[in-house]
């Protein structure tokens, strides 16, 4: 396995295993409160919705000309990669509350709890809120498997790498039957974050014509220096947070949660 494809297995294996935590604690709250049977329901229909999506999309993306689909992948990854790092940055610096899982779960449940009595049928809530919690993080994970695997032309590896996160996650978080609060998830999203950015860079120069130093060893230099940046940008709104900035910032994250 080359430099450029352990990358992008533990890219894409880091990115899946944070939608599939998320995912999970929606599910997971849902099935203690009310109703597994309708949660799993839910899972099973956003599944095969997802399986649609997937058929749909990835011959389309494939078809592409391979500069223009790294052009197009390298700017789709740029800017969810700096969605994510952008996040990462405001929750190390302190400008936005660290992502808990335990919190989520127990407003989830909450929600649950307080939505009125389970029928003796399907439960429209349970089957409605797995069903959203799946297939949202779901086309988070098909995206990353796509843009990654059908521009290095490895979606089989993209796909593997996919598979381990989601079924690694899922057969802990079945056997404690509780969030994986304890996962570094904050670390994993800002690593992603780096990941992403510094793959989508890389992708959108080479597809708009530019030949990086090295090809693919490149990244060996874009990924630590994107890192650094980061880094350097948490430093600087920890030490010096501008006070007419922070409440802006803090009321809009806190509007997004």
């Amino acid at each position: 396995m080359t430099g450029a494809e352990f990358g992008l297995a533990l890219s894409v294996f880091l990115a899946c295993a944070v939608e599939a935590v998320e995912a999970l604690t929606i599910v997971l709250a849902v099935g203690l409160a009310r109703s597994w049977r309708s949660a799993f329901t839910g899972v099973g229909a956003a599944i095969v919705l997802l399986a649609v999506v997937t058929a749909a999309l990835g011959p389309a993306l494939t078809a592409l000309p391979i500069n223009a689909l790294r052009v197009v992948v390298g700017g789709l990854l740029l800017v969810f990669g700096l969605q994510w790092l952008r996040k990462a940055i405001l929750r190390a610096s302190g400008l936005k509350a660290r992502h808990d899982e335990s919190e989520i779960f127990a407003r989830e449940r909450a929600a649950a709890s307080g939505a009125g009595a389970v029928p003796a049928g399907l439960d429209a809530y349970s089957f409605t809120i797995a069903f959203k919690g799946v297939f949202l993080e779901g086309l988070e994970v098909i995206f990353i498997v796509l843009t990654f695997g059908a521009n290095q032309h490895r979606v089989g590896l993209a796909a593997a790498a996919a598979g381990v996160a989601v079924a690694l996650v899922v057969l802990i978080g079945l056997a404690v039957h509780a969030p994986l609060a304890r996962a570094p998830e904050n670390a994993m999203k800002f690593s992603v974050g780096v990941m992403l950015t510094s793959f989508g860079t890389f992708w959108g120069a080479e597809g708009a014509g530019a030949h990086w130093p090295g090809g693919d060893a490149a990244l060996l230099a874009i990924v630590p220096l994107t890192l650094l940046v980061a880094l350097a940008m948490v430093a600087v709104l920890r030490q010096r947070p501008d006070p007419d900035l922070a409440g802006p910032v803090l009321e809009e994250e806190a509007a997004r949660v």
